[in-house]
C-alpha cells in the first residue's frame, strides 16, 4: 500500500561503486585473516541454502568453482524429495552441481564479526534450473533489445511474539502477534518498538540493502518495507537478503517473521509488489512521454500490455505456493484478474505517473513468498514479449476492479495446479525461459499441490465430520 518515492524506478544519481572482483575477494579474505567464508544460493522456493567453507576452498573456488549437491533444486521447502523432476532425483543419484561464486555480491555479516558472505549461482547445465540464472538470461535478453531494468521490491511481513519451538508446540494456532490491532502507519507502534525498527534498518544498511521506507501496515504486527531501487540482479539479490535476514533479526530477538502469502483469513495477505522501469543503453528512462496519455511512452504501453497478456500463463511463477491463491480474493488489496489501471490499487498492474525518472509500473499481483528471481524474471520476460510484438493496451480500469466483470482471457488460474498446467502449455514461457526451466518448475509446483492434497484441513473437519 505504500508508495515509494520517485527514486523507486529511477537510475541512481551518483556514479556506481566499482565492481567487486575475484581479485578483491581474494585480497579481502587473505588480508583479513578469515579462516572461513559463508556462501549461499537460492533453491526453487527462494530459500537461501548455504554453508561455511574454509579459506583455502574459497580461494580455489573463486577460480574453479565448487560442487554443491543438486538436491537443492530437487527438493521442496521442507527437504522432501520431488518424485516427478527430470533434472535430478534418485535416477541421477543426486550428484554435485557446479557452482560459481559471485564476487560482486559480497557482503559482511554484522552478526558474525563482519564475516564475508557471497551469493552463488548454479553453473554449466545446472544453469537451466537456477532461479538467479533465469533472471540473468532475461536481463541479457533486455540488453540485447537495448534496455536495462530498474526495479524495487516492497514487502509486507507479520511479526509474532513466538519462537520456532513455540509455533510448533501450538501447531501454528492461537499465535501471539507482536502488537494487537490495525495500526497502519502508526507512530505509536514504531516508537514503542523503535529498537527493533532501527535494528532492521541498520542491518539492511550494513548488507547493502537500503530500506527506503519502513512502517506498520494494516493488521496486527504487520510491517511494510520498501527496498531502494537498483539494477535487475542486484534488486533481486537485495530482496532475497531482506527476506532471509529479517527472519534472522526476528529470531535473534525471540520473535518470528513470516512472509507467507496469507497466514490468517482475518487479515489481508502479504504482498511483494515490484516497481519496474526500463532505461536505454545510456541509462536514460524510456517509460515516460508527456505527449501520450498518462505519460506512458509506447515502450511502456507495450511492456505493460505484455505483462497483462501473459499473466494468466505465467501465474505459477508469480503465485508460487498453494497458500498464494488464498491471497487472491476480492477486497483484500490483492488483484483477482489480469487488469491494469492508472494509480489504481485494485488492479494487477498499476501505472504510476510521474516525470522521466518516476514513471513506472507496479507489479501488484506478486506475493511476499515468491522467489524474487523467478517472479522478476516472469514480469520482465512478459514485458519484453509485449515490446517485441508491440502489443497495445485497452482502456485502463477506473474505480473498483473487484466490482467489475472482465473478459475470460483476463481470468487467472484459481489453483497452483491449474497455474502449473497453464505454464507447461505456454509457448511464450518456453520461448522465453526454455523447455528445461518450464518442465522443471511446473513439476515442482505440481508436487507442491499434491503435497497439499495429502492433508485434511480444519475447515473440512468442521464442515463434514458430524453433519455428512
Amino acid at each position: 500500500m505504500a508508495q515509494p518515492s520517485s527514486r523507486a524506478a529511477a537510475p541512481r544519481a551518483a556514479a556506481a561503486a566499482p565492481r567487486f572482483t575475484a581479485d578483491d575477494a581474494r585480497k579481502l579474505v587473505q588480508d583479513g585473516g578469515y579462516n572461513h567464508v559463508k556462501v549461499a544460493l537460492t533453491d526453487v522456493d527462494g530459500i537461501l541454502r548455504g554453508k561455511y567453507i574454509s579459506r583455502d576452498k574459497f580461494l580455489s573456488a573463486l577460480e574453479k568453482g565448487f560442487g554443491f549437491c543438486d538436491v537443492i533444486v530437487g527438493w521442496d521447502s521442507h527437504d522432501a524429495l520431488y518424485d516427478n523432476a527430470r533434472y535430478t532425483g534418485w535416477h541421477t543419484a543426486y550428484p554435485d552441481a557446479p557452482v560459481r561464486i559471485l564476487p560482486e555480491t559480497m557482503r559482511r555479516l554484522p552478526f558474525e564479526n563482519d564475516l564475508p558472505f557471497f551469493l552463488c549461482e548454479l553453473a554449466d547445465q545446472a544453469e537451466a534450473v537456477c532461479p538467479r540464472a533465469l533472471l540473468r538470461r532475461m536481463l541479457d535478453k533486455a540488453a540485447g533489445m537495448g534496455f536495462g531494468l530498474k526495479a524495487a521490491f516492497e514487502y509486507e511481513f507479520f511479526l509474532f511474539d513466538e519462537t520456532p519451538h513455540s509455533v510448533r508446540e501450538k501447531h501454528y494456532r492461537n499465535l501471539t502477534n507482536l502488537t494487537p490491532g490495525f495500526f497502519g502507519y502508526s507512530t505509536l507502534r514504531n516508537t514503542v518498538w523503535s529498537d527493533l525498527y532501527h535494528e532492521i534498518l541498520s542491518t539492511m544498511q550494513a548488507l547493502d540493502c537500503e530500506i527506503e521506507g519502513l512502517h506498520t501496515e494494516t493488521g496486527p504486527g504487520v510491517l511494510e518495507a520498501a527496498i531502494a531501487v537498483d539494477e535487475g540482479l542486484s534488486a533481486a539479490d537485495k530482496a532475497t537478503l531482506f527476506r532471509t535476514f529479517t527472519k534472522v533479526i526476528a529470531q535473534r530477538n525471540n520473535l518470528m517473521a513470516t512472509f507467507m502469502s496469507k497466514w490468517s483469513n482475518e487479515v489481508p495477505g502479504q504482498s511483494g509488489h515490484i516497481h519496474m522501469s526500463l532505461v536505454d543503453g545510456k541509462g536514460k528512462p524510456v517509460f515516460h512521454d508527456p505527449k501520450d496519455p498518462h505519460g506512458m511512452s509506447a515502450v511502456m504501453r507495450h511492456f505493460v500490455a505484455g505483462q497483462q497478456a501473459l499473466m494468466p500463463e505465467f501465474l505459477a511463477m508469480i503465485a508460487q505456493t498453494v497458500n498464494a491463491y488464498s491471497r487472491l480474493v476480492p477486497g483484500f488489496w490483492a488483484p483477482t484478474s489480469a487488469t491494469w489501471g492508472v494509480e489504481n490499487r485494485t488492479t494487477a498492474l498499476r501505472v504510476i505517473q510521474g516525470g522521466p525518472k518516476s514513471q513506472r509500473a507496479e507489479f501488484r499481483i506478486a506475493a511476499a513468498d515468491a522467489n524474487p528471481y523467478i517472479v522478476l524474471a516472469a514480469a520482465l520476460g512478459a514485458g519484453l514479449w509485449g515490446i517485441e510484438r508491440q502489443l497495445e493496451l485497452g482502456e485502463p480500469v477506473k474505480g473498483n476492479a473487484y466490482a467489475k466483470t472482465f473478459p475470460r482471457k483476463s481470468e487467472l488460474p484459481r489453483t497452483l495446479w491449474d497455474a502449473a498446467q497453464r505454464l507447461r502449455a505456454s509457448k511464450p514461457a518456453r520461448g522465453l525461459f526454455g523447455d528445461d526451466w518450464v518442465e522443471h518448475f511446473a513439476a515442482t509446483r505440481e508436487w507442491e499441490e499434491r503435497e497439499f492434497r495429502k492433508h485434511i484441513t480444519d475447515w473440512e473437519l468442521a464442515r463434514y465430520f458430524e453433519i455428512i
